[in-house]
């Protein structure tokens, strides 16, 4: 069987298969990444991880962690924090980075953590950018971290691939940043949500490293699970470079204890490097893939995000016709402060001045990035320019620190956000765009693009791939698993449903809540009438992209500990349903099942009690209403065995006795 790239690579970091397995898209796996990255919320997993009994870290080279979010917080409690989870790493042996040093994710590059052709993972939502150099780099939650440093694995399941084809070659002043926001913006209707998404065709080959880079960090907002690029010949020379850069700097940053015997990074060295050209995996010519979208490069101009939404986009030139007067601009965050990235903006402030009534706000996205830019003297030339230096890290990227959106405010970001009030204040408005772009708007004081394009229109279409013919096959089921389950379904039918209306956010940090108190104000903020109509053994059947929003825990347990049997939709956000199986709640997709109710029942009711039996049959992943049998996803040994543990903690409690 023909695999894609990311099939490729699952399978060789998945664990405990069967013997001839082909991992394939939809697949349960238990999988062990090559690392896996912790940042401000280590502490958060430190609780969690002794919470599962665990003492010590299964293997200590697996795990790294990077204080890089709440870096200029000085307080005696933050302070504490960051003091014990560095003692917390020195304990256990565990490589770490103290405030200062840098984003994590770009750490992860720099220091060869994430290794082309590897599985790499981190409990933050970015971890897509590691696929910039080939790695299938995807965000797991927080009991995931802790079970991963606990017995070195957790469970995946591999989503639906999709290929992403780039013809032409990028216009001059045309970023990656301006491809990922005309992605965005071209394809804004969910095509890849909860996707994993190959890039490919002869466009490739003009984007370099940092191109790259910003474009997978930025499959996170398009929606999707990860963003991988093919292993090349740029990939190679970037590694080579950064080797050269590595043994130049004498390995000042690399801990000690992780150095091999002749002083070399353990990771990013010219031995490993030529090992990878020889061994670097491939997706088959003929792998499948359920849609292909493609984007002419030559076509993409200078795009710009906002406000509030990644989605909303247009060339930068038709928003600079509305003289759109700015308050704070920002040249920071894992996407777009690296060296080239300042040295754009700089190119474009070297002789100017910051407009009045302007902040600037400059922060690198590490300080080796910094230390750099300061040798090519671009950082002087944006200080001079009026920019505000900020330490390497995330800060006002996630609403933390100095230099925060008041109220009305307008900003315009080089960031990867502009979600309402994640910058500063509800009412402010913020926009998206490349280094350059930035720029140019804080010396004018207002939105404009430094280039003269006119804005034409990006040229990309989409095609859905028929998936080849294949018998499914009976799915194995172990002792103790049920083989047929029976439950009334109860039906809320609305798409989008977010976390906080499963389960109230004013809820979220009281730690003292119980379960009766949590299955008490389920579904409160969607429909106050929900706790009067389920019944234990429900099912419930939701609508699409079901409990999207925040990653709270308590959305997926709330459900659980009203005594539903399991949940299933249309399709569910891939956090919501990681935190349900992490709890032993089976989340399953039914989409034709959803839409048929919904054609049934419509929308005048937020929660219908069917009152009528469905029966589940795992082994042939279909269930059974009202006398039509509809496909539902399968549910394998792997997600069988974290329902009978009661949960991943339960899970890895049960392996470490």
């Amino acid at each position: 069987m023909p695999q894609n790239l990311i099939e490729k690579i699952t399978q060789n970091f998945a664990v405990d298969l069967k013997q001839g397995t082909r991992v394939k898209q939809g697949d349960f796996l238990f999988i062990s990444p090559q690392h896996i990255l912790t940042h401000d919320n280590t502490g958060a997993v430190i609780k969690k991880f002794l919470s599962m009994d665990a003492e010590q870290i299964h293997n200590p080279r697996q795990p790294m962690f990077a204080l890089d979010h709440n870096v200029q917080d000085e307080g005696r409690s933050n302070i504490q924090k960051y003091a014990d989870i560095e003692a917390f790493a020195h304990e256990m042996g565990v490589d770490f980075y103290p405030a200062g040093r840098g984003i994590g994710h770009q750490i992860m590059c720099e220091e060869g953590y994430a290794w082309p052709g590897t599985l790499a993972m981190a409990s933050d939502s970015h971890a897509n950018m590691y696929g910039g150099l080939g790695v299938l780099g995807t965000p797991v939650v927080r009991t995931d971290a802790a079970a991963i440093w606990a017995t070195g694995k957790t469970w995946w399941q591999i989503p639906q691939v999709a290929r992403i084809e780039f013809t032409g070659s990028l216009q001059p002043g045309v970023t990656g940043k301006d491809v990922i926001i005309t992605l965005t913006g071209l394809f804004k209707n969910d095509e890849v949500l909860n996707h994993a998404l190959e890039f490919g065709g002869e466009g490739v080959e003009s984007l370099h490293i940092d191109d790259r880079l910003t474009i997978a960090n930025m499959t996170t907002e398009w929606g999707a699970l990860a963003g991988v690029f093919p292993i090349d010949a740029l990939t190679f020379d970037w590694l080579e470079s950064r080797a050269v850069e590595l043994e130049k700097r004498g390995l000042s940053g690399v801990p000690s204890d992780t150095l091999s015997v002749d002083g070399d990074s353990p990771r990013l060295n010219i031995g490993n490097i030529s090992k990878l050209k020889h061994a670097a995996p491939y997706a088959d010519p003929d792998a499948y893939y359920t849609k292909t979208i493609s984007l002419n490069l030559a076509t993409v101009e200078p795009y710009i995000a906002g406000p509030d939404s990644v989605k909303i986009t247009s060339p930068v030139k038709k928003i600079e016709a509305e003289n759109l007067k700015i308050h704070k601009a920002y040249l920071l965050s894992c996407v777009n402060s690296r060296v080239n990235d300042l040295a754009e903006a700089a190119i474009i402030m070297r002789g100017k001045k910051v407009a009045g009534g302007v902040e600037f706000y400059l922060a690198a996205a590490s300080s080796e990035v910094q230390v750099e830019s300061e040798t090519r003297g671009d950082w002087q030339d944006l200080l001079d320019a009026g920019a505000i230096p900020l330490p390497p890290g995330c800060g006002p990227c996630i609403g933390l620190g100095i230099g925060l959106l008041g109220e009305k405010e307008v900003g315009i970001s080089a960031t990867n956000r502009n979600f309402k009030g994640r910058m500063g204040a509800r009412s402010a408005r913020t926009f998206l765009a490349s280094p350059a772009v930035v720029a140019a708007s804080a010396i004018a004081g207002k939105i404009v693009s430094p280039f003269g394009y006119s804005g034409g229109r990006p040229l990309g279409e989409i095609g859905i791939n028929a998936r080849p013919d294949s018998q499914l096959d009976d799915i194995d089921i172990q002792d103790g698993f049920p083989n047929i389950l029976k439950g009334e379904i109860l039906f809320c039918h609305q798409d989008n449903l977010n976390t906080d209306g499963i389960f109230p956010g004013k809820y979220t940090y009281i730690d003292s809540f119980t379960p009766e108190q949590q299955a008490g104000v389920a579904m409160e903020n969607y429909d106050p009438e929900f706790r009067g109509l389920v019944k234990r053994g429900n099912f419930l059947v939701g609508g699409f992209n079901f409990g999207t929003g925040s990653s709270r825990e308590q959305a997926a347990t709330a459900l659980k500990y009203c005594g539903l049997a399991l949940v299933i939709a249309g399709s569910f956000s891939a956090t919501y349903k990681r935190n349900a199986i992490n709890n032993g709640f089976l989340a399953l997709e039914a989409p034709d099942l959803v839409k048929d109710l919904l054609n049934e029942y419509g929308r005048e009711r937020l929660t219908v009690d069917t009152d009528i039996e469905a029966t589940i049959h795992f082994n042939r992943s279909n269930i059974d209403y009202n006398g039509k049998k509809y496909s539902l996803s399968p549910v394998g040994i792997e997600a069988q065995t974290l329902f009978l543990s009661q949960g991943l903690e339960n899970w890895v409690k049960e392996r470490l006795t």
